[in-house]
């Protein structure tokens, strides 16, 4: 990215996207999806999502089981959609039982989307995405599904094609390895042509003068031509490690991460270990502990960014983040931080625990690794 700024409207640009779309088709896992692209953050995205499948009106089955699901429902919501949002308790993902209850009874097939947070950063909740399409097929019901995809996309594994997701939406600031500053969306034929039927007002994430531009190499709008260049880089080195390579990596450093947390003798918000988030942890906290210390500790004594809760959870959980560019030492090095973090609010914690745990498990992995490999 550390390069001269290129001219949007030069040769540069179709060698670029002739390389970056590709690619992320391949980290979508589609080959009918199309990607979109924009100079805007992850919200951003997903506003488009919605303006280019819904009209106002149109009935939308969300779930509220975060932060984030509730934004995205609010996103809906205000461009005049009517939202059914089932709210749930905070630590679990959408139940594929509970979609397929409401389908069931919608049988004037009234839903015309399902709005899905395939992980919920706020909580470390990974939802069953699969089971939400299988939900949706045994209801034999038409509604798109709209997935929230920031923080699992080339982390956890998603099969958009598989899936039969219709639109897939995420930031370049996760899996990517970027900073944030450009949303990557992933239309599938449906929802493209949904585009075309709906009235919902949209210019700047209209989808297609976008998907035309593209198609030539370029974009309707001065695109984030330096992000473009560190894109096409991220979709290498995702590439060249393998997807099944990255998603076991950030299966291995969460579970060392998840086996600190149980030293320290903390819960896990998320309950249920089938839903685990790979990509981030939420931690709860004692009573009487004001998780927002630990944060500003962490950071002014140690140089240590931690996450804090939100909405509801704020001051009552630390969010440790484990995905992207990241390997063991690099996690060992923050689980001793936040073990110093958690002790200079008062968390009676033996100092070295949960690296131990963490440490033990790297070195299980990297002992099996080791054998797997001699058998071969």
């Amino acid at each position: 990215m550390h390069r001269p700024v290129p001219d949007h409207r030069g040769p540069e640009l179709p060698e670029l996207l002739s390389e970056i779309v590709p690619g992320l088709k391949k980290i979508f896992q589609t080959t009918r999806g199309e990607i979109v692209l924009f100079p805007v953050s992850g919200t951003g995205g997903l506003e488009s999502s919605i303006v280019n499948t819904l009209s106002a009106g149109d009935l939308v089955l969300a779930f509220n089981i975060g932060h984030f699901s509730h934004a995205y429902a609010e996103t809906a919501r205000s461009f005049g959609m009517q939202v059914d949002e089932v709210e749930l308790p905070w630590g679990q993902g959408v139940p594929a039982d509970l979609v397929h209850d409401r389908l069931i009874r919608d049988t004037a097939r009234n839903y015309k989307a399902i709005l899905v947070v395939h992980n919920e950063t706020s909580t470390g909740v990974t939802s069953d995405v699969r089971a939400v399409r299988e939900a949706i097929n045994a209801a034999h019901h038409p509604a798109l599904l709209l997935v929230d995809t920031v923080s699992s996309l080339a982390s956890i594994e998603f099969l958009f094609d598989e899936w039969s997701v219709d639109v897939a939406v995420t930031g370049t600031q996760k899996g990517l390895m970027l900073p944030p500053g450009m949303a990557v969306v992933c239309a599938g034929p449906r929802a493209i042509a949904a585009s075309g039927q709906v009235n919902t007002p949209r210019f700047f994430f209209d989808w297609r003068p976008v998907l035309d531009e593209m198609k030539r190499g370029y974009f309707p709008f001065t695109p984030a031509t330096l992000m473009l260049y560190g894109l096409r880089e991220a979709v290498r080195m995702l590439l060249e490690e393998g997807l099944p390579a990255v998603f076991g990596r950030h299966r291995k450093l969460a579970e060392g991460v998840r086996r600190a947390v149980r030293a320290w003798n903390l819960p896990i918000l998320c309950r249920n270990a089938a839903e685990y988030s790979n990509s981030l942890t939420a931690v709860e906290l004692p009573e009487g502990i004001d998780a927002d210390k630990v944060l500003q500790l962490a950071q002014e004594e140690l140089n240590l960014s931690l996450g804090g809760g939100l909405g509801q959870l704020k001051g009552r959980v630390i969010r440790i983040g484990h995905l992207g560019a990241l390997n063991e030492l690099e996690v060992l090095a923050m689980i001793a931080g936040t073990e110093m973090a958690l002790q200079m609010v008062g968390i009676r914690i033996v100092p070295g625990m949960g690296v131990q745990a963490c440490e033990e498990w790297f070195m299980q992995e990297h002992l099996a690794g080791r054998r797997v490999g001699s058998s071969r």
